[in-house]
């Protein structure tokens, strides 16, 4: 089974040559693709070889910070606090899951235990698996 490649560009040869995509070993390696990452994406026009050249980049930069800068796992009160900074909501936005602003602010600051009931709507809500919601500690 043969597979064909596009005919490789000469704009895209001038990107691979300009900056070749290497596999990123440390922070300054990592920081000058994010920078050429940058640059391309301020772009006005990306065009696909511009977009296949980001592909290869960005798997570099996840491959790198998936081994050195692992993200954390929240769950429980901080990820609900997380998922309210992250979507700019409000207290009243909660009302629905907790019926007043006051029981919202009792379980943030952790003064009042998350029901079943409630975790379930926190679930539906922000469309994630209940379990997330369980306390972390």
């Amino acid at each position: 089974m043969t597979t064909s490649f596009k005919t490789t560009s000469n704009y895209y040869l001038e990107l691979i040559n300009t900056f070749p995509p290497r596999p990123i070993t440390n922070e300054a390696q990592l920081i000058t693709t994010q920078e050429r990452i940058d640059f391309i994406l301020d772009k006005k026009n990306i065009t696909q070889e511009d977009r296949d050249y980001l592909k290869v980049l960005a798997t570099l930069v996840y491959e790198y910070e998936e081994e050195h800068e692992p993200m954390p796992v929240l769950r429980g009160i901080e990820l609900l606090k997380a998922l309210i900074n992250e979507d700019n909501l409000q207290y009243h936005n909660l009302i629905s899951i907790f019926d007043d602003e006051s029981t919202v602010i009792k379980v943030l600051e952790k003064k009042q235990e998350i029901t079943a009931q409630q975790i379930q709507k926190l679930s539906n809500f922000f469309h994630l698996s209940p379990s997330m919601f369980l306390a972390s500690e």
